[in-house]
């Protein structure tokens, strides 16, 4: 089923206009917020940065990105969600490792996220990779306990251009 073939039957897909309802059904069960038109909008325009997880035909992880423009002109990702149903939770890391790849390919120094306060699994999971807290956002979220988010981030070597 598309591209990234895998093991044991897990394939990578680029999110498109044919298959954007499966990271919207992901999500809805995955998270306790809902995400709004700009969100599945901005995951469309990603390209490769935004990846739907497919165990089978079944749709069971995504991790969707959005592209920024920082103020001199580089690039950053921000990962917007990184979602893998319970028993498929190690394609979290093939998802991820996608995405750190695809910034090393191109020269993306800064990659992010929002994590929340409380979310002990998911802060464990970056640090691995190497990802630290940068900020403490306090009422970030408007609908879920703690409100409070930290901003975890990773800075990526920029490969130096040749003289």
């Amino acid at each position: 089923m598309g591209e990234g073939g895998g093991e044991g039957g897990i394939s990578m897909v680029g999110v498109s206009e044919k298959n954007i309802m499966q990271l919207k059904k992901l999500n809805s069960i995955l998270f306790p917020v809902r995400y709004n038109h700009k969100y599945y909008s901005d995951s469309l325009a990603s390209g490769d940065f935004t990846k739907l997880a497919y165990y089978s035909e079944t749709c069971v992880g995504a991790i969707a990105c959005q592209l920024e423009k920082k103020e001199g002109g580089d690039l950053r990702v921000y990962i917007m969600t990184l979602g893998v149903l319970a028993p498929y939770r190690g394609l979290g890391t093939q998802l991820l490792n996608h995405v750190l790849d695809l910034c090393s390919k191109q020269d993306i120094g800064e990659i992010y996220l929002h994590v929340q306060t409380d979310n002990e699994e998911a802060i464990n999971f970056y640090k691995k990779f190497g990802f630290e807290i940068t900020e403490t956002i306090h009422n970030y979220y408007t609908h879920i306990t703690p409100a409070d988010c930290y901003v975890v981030t990773k800075f990526i070597p920029q490969s130096q251009p040749q003289k």
